[in-house]
């Protein structure tokens, strides 16, 4: 390709090989100046509805102007080669500055607020990015953050949405398991910053772009991405189930709001994520004023213990046996101090009478917690159950709206941050359930609260 011309670019130099196409660095020759030419690879536009939806969404994506996101100048055909002309960048990804290890807080905070007011903007022209990761954001050598790639997603069969047949969650891990066989590593790499609802193959909007930018920041304060597997499959597994450690417990010196920012990000649900992503600008930059200034809010004590418990890699349980044992062998001890000290029968008949006291405490402590949960939602007048299984939480209500989302799962997460160990509780809303399964919930064992209308 080099030395080849497509309409008025003169391709000169090879910049890079990725998944979506290999970009060149090339001349314009009607504006007399250096552009970065991406070729799309055949494989990834031979279809023509996917290639027809491509450009559509490519020249959307050129209407976007910001000073955090890389420039379309083009995108067009010739010859038989699909490209896009777009700025080029003199700098590196967040990715070789992670590996590099050149990122401090500041400086992460930094390219975190310029990219998220990029992908505001984005958002606020109705284009979703669908694949935001540590590659496809740049820092320039003077120090301005470019979100790349707008549009490219919809030739990834990984990540456009619109395909016309609709398809399930087997249809899609089938699908990923295939390609995790000729594409590997690029299948697995892109997956550790796919949503929930982005993996399962279901339609994404602006709040998948902010779970992948959760991702993308945890990555950059902390040098490791919060979802990772072995396969395709343990990835997604890892990111649709299971919970990250915080970023305080992998880096003491984080601010707590820090880890607030990147846990409101990467809700499983995106109705718990940010409402907006000017949202998202206005509490990074609040906490960017906060590390500009020195002071940070410290960590809640229960919060900050907990997180280092975690930090030691053991599960929660195994945390809760030791605190367990721990504990009764401090009232064993105490006990032997009574019998040592001649206090009597009365002393030590106390002292058990205290230890089991706390033993039936924590012992209950789950059940407390659910009826304060329902205590507080029953109040909402759009609740109509409350059911318990273990330490998960379902809530049926008349229709789910975002200020019910917003206020059981504030609930939810205030009653979680008391706890010093063990499983947080859970909470799943349902509005769209049927006659017989409200019928079937009814009879079923663990309702814990019923309207009374029902």
């Amino acid at each position: 390709m080099i030395g080849r011309q497509l309409n008025q670019y003169v391709i000169q130099d090879l910049l890079g090989k990725g998944g979506m196409g290999t970009v060149y660095k090339a001349w314009d020759t009607r504006l007399q100046r250096h552009v970065a030419l991406k070729v799309l690879p055949q494989d990834v536009t031979g279809d023509p509805e996917r290639r027809r939806r491509f450009l559509g969404e490519a020249r959307a994506a050129a209407a976007i102007t910001h000073p955090a996101v890389a420039q379309v100048y083009d995108v067009d055909e010739a010859d038989g080669v699909t490209f896009i002309a777009m700025e080029l960048i003199d700098g590196d990804t967040v990715r070789r500055l992670i590996e590099r290890r050149e990122l401090d807080l500041p400086g992460a905070l930094d390219i975190a607020i310029q990219a998220a007011e990029g992908l505001a903007r984005a958002h606020e022209s109705g284009i979703v990015h669908r694949d935001i990761k540590s590659e496809n954001i740049m820092l320039t050598r003077d120090g301005h953050a470019k979100v790349l790639d707008f549009g490219l997603a919809k030739l990834d069969p990984l990540r456009s949405d619109d395909d016309a047949r609709p398809q399930g969650a087997e249809d899609r891990i089938s699908q990923l398991a295939t390609m995790a066989q000729t594409r590997a590593g690029a299948v697995i790499g892109t997956l550790a910053y796919m949503s929930p609802e982005q993996a399962r193959g279901k339609p994404v909007d602006f709040r998948s772009d902010l779970f992948s930018f959760g991702v993308t920041l945890y990555e950059m304060v902390t040098g490791t991405l919060p979802f990772a597997g072995d396969s395709a499959l343990d990835t997604m597994h890892a990111i649709a189930f299971e919970e990250t450690r915080p970023v305080t417990s992998l880096r003491p010196n984080i601010p707590p709001d820090l880890h607030r920012i990147i846990s409101h990000c990467l809700r499983k649900r995106p109705e718990d994520r940010y409402p907006s992503t000017r949202e998202l600008v206005e509490d990074l930059k609040k906490l960017k004023r906060e590390v500009d200034s020195g002071f940070t809010r410290p960590m809640p004590l229960v919060e900050n213990v907990r997180s280092r418990l975690l930090s030691l890699g053991l599960p929660r349980k195994p945390v809760l046996i030791g605190i367990a044992a721990a504990a009764g062998l401090l009232i064993i001890g105490g006990l032997v101090w009574v019998y040592l000290k001649g206090g009597g029968f009365w002393p030590a008949f106390l002292v058990i009478i205290g230890a089991l006291w706390c033993y039936r405490h924590v012992k209950n402590r789950t059940s407390r917690l659910a009826r304060r949960f329902v205590a507080r939602v029953s109040k909402l007048p759009e609740v109509r159950m409350v059911t318990a299984d273990d330490k998960h939480l379902t809530v049926v209500v008349d229709q789910i709206q975002a200020k019910t989302y917003l206020r059981i799962h504030g609930t939810i997460d205030a009653i979680n941050r008391k706890l010093f160990f063990g499983e947080p509780l859970t909470v799943a809303l349902k509005d769209d359930i049927s006659p017989e399964e409200y019928r079937q919930m009814l009879r079923a064992p663990g309702i814990i609260y019923l309207r009374d209308d029902n």
